[in-house]
């Protein structure tokens, strides 16, 4: 799994429109739930789940509350998963590694007529 950063909506929507598999990671500095989501997510790319998946990870003290506010986000961490620039799912708050992989395979099988 390609890990990328994005510091400006502009690069996030590069990423998206560059990616057509992509996990964003929404997160902030002082949140100990998005740490978490870090190991979990470090775990989850040795998965056979996140073969051919890019992570774009979005900070809001890079981006601005007022970006993430406009994205519908109410709270860090959020994962978004999209498929060619569609959001396939959304996931609040931590998830563990199990959890992740069982979205990306909803998700992606949700979308593909399977």
């Amino acid at each position: 799994m390609q890990t990328l950063t994005a510091t400006s909506p502009d690069a996030y929507a590069q990423a998206l429109a560059t990616h057509p598999r992509l996990l964003v990671d929404f997160n902030k500095d002082d949140c100990p739930a998005c740490r978490m989501l870090e190991a979990s997510l470090a775990r989850f790319a040795a998965t056979e789940e996140a073969a051919g998946l890019a992570l774009l990870k979005v900070k809001l003290e890079d981006v601005g509350e007022d970006f993430f506010r406009g994205l519908g986000l109410r709270q860090t961490p959020t994962l978004v998963l999209f498929l060619e620039g569609a959001e396939v799912a959304r996931l609040p708050g931590f998830q563990s590694p199990a959890q992740v992989a069982q979205a990306v395979r909803n998700g992606f099988a949700c979308t593909s007529g399977a």
